[in-house]
């Protein structure tokens, strides 16, 4: 089995000359822009969640695939770790970089290579930006549903790495559901293509397996994504709850109704008030809790749905029932959910954005675990929830120049994400493991599974170079950590004992 290099937790690194490597690098790829200064380095430092930094060894800046195809074969020659960036907006540190390896960087990728509107689907290239794919369709009423809120900003081939959703995700699925193929580069740079064009492919469904797979299993090249028509119509209904609890409890009641939204966001009144504060979307600042419902489709059937859906909000306690009056105020009302991370940013020093999943009946139970958990460690938390699929986006406010205050937010992180695992959820939604969550990984899968997955790791990359020290922890990590189900008193696979 091969060793996870994490300078923070195992300290096992191989040591790397810089210098030789970097002079290979200009004698092999004299084209391929190559940063090795200290200033040139520190912008690669963290992702999106820049509660953990290391500064890089060397950062590359590929134009080509053959460039990538070379660097790959040269690092895997000299055994040095890789690690993938896309657009640096992810939030679990899985883009953090190595300071014995190199950090490569696919921002550069950004070209649409196709949009074929009678097949319906688009091919791109890593580093294009996510709503760059629906504006490219736009013209033939086509458009891609996965929508993460930093799709203004965030790569499609960083989406594929976090198998990310977004705020439509509960009718249009993940990431996952809207592809058709991948090409990848191997560790050892050799070419391959998962999926096809066809709706389905003979053997293993290779293309599930990569997609979040965090950069462990190959570098992306190419991505060929699904489009859909643009619905007809499409309207949103808010809702006002004067307790979370009732919001909670109605998610579930409109689901059981056998309504399937567009999209069903929660927020809780801190995150109201900021994002109204920010947005000025007309949300009501004195609700304890509201609900965004998007309903889309042909007319007529979008109609009869608002009237259901305003009857079981009405029945389970909502003060107010609003409908967007029109386009602008329903892409408005959007707005607000969209922006309430950046929002809830103007109100707090810093904050820790959590990624738990848990079963929609859980909701009730779940937000009021959460108050209390706040409570016990006195730190304000802002509520943001996809609610249709139980994905929740606890937001951890805090001030890093406290001492102690940034160790306590890590700790009721990571009790949130453990009471999501004890209802039957999961740690991640969409933003992945990374290095954030590595620890709960340990909390939600046992000894048995987790050298499964060191053994699909080993199957693409035996020596264990991509990305290595995220996703998928060491057993001997998760004994450290405790929460291994360990069996009578040991590790049951012996061979991974050292690790």
């Amino acid at each position: 089995m091969s060793i996870l290099y994490d300078e923070r937790v195992d300290g096992v690194l191989p040591k790397v000359d810089k210098s030789a490597l970097l002079a290979a690098l200009r004698e092999q790829l004299p084209d391929m822009e190559v940063l090795h200064t200290q200033e040139d380095l520190k912008p690669y430092e963290c992702d999106g969640l820049s509660v953990y930094t290391t500064t890089p060894m060397l950062v590359v800046l590929p134009e080509r695939i053959e460039q990538v195809e070379q660097l790959l074969k040269l690092c895997y020659a000299r055994k040095v770790p890789v690690v993938a960036r896309g657009a640096g907006t992810g939030l679990s540190g899985g883009a953090l970089p190595l300071t014995q390896g190199v950090l490569l960087v696919m921002a550069r990728f950004k070209h649409i290579l196709e949009v074929n509107p009678e097949g319906r689907f688009a091919r791109v290239q890593p580093g294009v930006r996510n709503l760059a794919i629906s504006q490219a369709a736009a013209p033939h009423d086509l458009y891609y549903a996965p929508d993460p809120s930093s799709q203004i900003a965030c790569s499609i081939g960083g989406n594929v790495a976090e198998n990310a959703g977004g705020v439509h995700c509960l009718k249009y699925g993940l990431t996952v559901h809207n592809l058709l193929k991948l090409e990848i580069l191997t560790v050892e740079g050799e070419r391959m293509t998962l999926g096809s064009h066809a709706l389905d492919s003979p053997g293993f469904d290779l293309l599930a397996l990569f997609t979040g797979s965090e950069g462990m299993l190959g570098i992306i090249t190419e991505v060929t994504v699904k489009l859909l028509p643009k619905p007809q119509v499409a309207k949103v209904l808010l809702a006002s709850f004067d307790s979370v609890e009732k919001a909670g409890r109605a998610v579930g009641e409109i689901i059981a109704a056998g309504i399937i939204p567009g999209g069903l966001e929660m927020m809780d009144n801190l995150a109201i008030r900021a994002a109204e504060d920010f947005i000025h979307a007309g949300y009501p600042v004195e609700a304890e809790a509201i609900l965004l419902c998007e309903l889309d489709g042909v007319e007529a059937d979008v109609h009869d749905e608002c009237a259901r859906v305003e009857a079981v909000l009405t029945q389970a306690g909502a003060t107010e029932v609003r409908l967007a009056r029109d386009e602008a105020e329903r892409v408005k009302f959007w707005a607000g959910r969209k922006n309430a991370f950046p929002a809830v940013g103007r109100i707090s020093p810093d904050y820790y954005c959590m990624d738990g999943t848990i079963p929609r009946r859980e909701l009730p139970g779940v937000l009021k675990g959460i108050s209390d958990l706040s409570e016990e460690f006195g730190l304000r938390v802002a509520n943001v929830f996809h609610a249709g699929d139980g994905n929740m986006h606890p937001l951890i406010l805090f001030d890093a120049n406290q001492p102690g205050e940034l160790e306590r937010a890590e700790s009721l992180g990571g009790r949130i994400l453990e009471l999501c695992v004890k209802v039957g959820g999961s740690i991640t939604g969409e933003h992945g493991v990374g290095r954030e969550k590595i620890n709960q990984m340990c909390a939600q899968f046992n000894s048995d599974e987790l050298t499964l997955f060191h053994a699909v790791k080993a199957a693409f990359d035996p020596v264990g170079l991509l990305n290595p020290g995220k996703n998928i922890p060491t057993l001997h990590r998760c004994a450290e950590f405790g929460s291994m189900h360990v069996h009578h008193g040991k590790l049951p696979f012996p061979e991974l004992e050292r690790f």
